[in-house]
């Protein structure tokens, strides 16, 4: 079979790997890296989080210290364990990170009084007014990324990454 072209859109069952019968699966030629979702989740991640750095480093944080604070600014305190998962980070990364936050007096850890064992990661005043200054940059971001995509088109957008996060749960990925 011809390989086609990047730009050819082929039909959702070609990129599904339905075509051609029972456990054919097409090849990614045939796909095209313009509809293999997994390349254009690839690239959308990257400029986002290439042009968001360049934003931070102004204020002295990382794309990780990031999803720290933008967490801690809407659910504090949690646990080094609830902020790794919703930040996105490895609970290695992110105790360095928490470490790094600390010093520059962004969030604190304390032992929960109930358990000594049990530490929280609270974000300060500080943290909070240096999350305060990067949010409107990265909402800037965000627009420009959705530019020319109206409300109804981003609901379909975050509704579809639902159903596959909801995938990659239910199979382990």
């Amino acid at each position: 079979m011809t390989e086609q072209p990047l730009s050819r859109k082929p039909p959702i069952e070609a990129s599904l790997g339905t075509a051609g019968g029972a456990g054919s699966r097409p090849s990614l030629g045939q796909i095209g890296l313009q509809q293999f979702a997994p390349y254009l989740i690839n690239s959308v991640s990257l400029s986002w989080t290439t042009s968001l750095a360049a934003a931070l480093k102004a204020h002295g944080l990382t794309t990780t210290k990031m999803r720290a604070l933008a967490v801690l600014s809407i659910a504090s305190p949690v646990t080094i364990n609830e902020l790794s998962l919703y930040a996105l980070t490895e609970q290695s990364t992110m105790s360095r990170t928490l470490d790094a936050l600390e010093e520059q007096g962004f969030i604190q850890r304390k032992a929960r009084p109930e358990d000594l064992r049990v530490r929280d990661v609270h974000i300060t005043e500080p943290g909070r007014a240096v999350f305060a200054r990067v949010w409107p940059e990265m909402y800037d971001l965000l627009l420009k990324l959705f530019e020319g995509v109206d409300n109804e088109e981003y609901g379909a957008f975050t509704a579809t990454l639902h159903k596959v996060i909801a995938n990659i749960r239910k199979h382990g990925i």
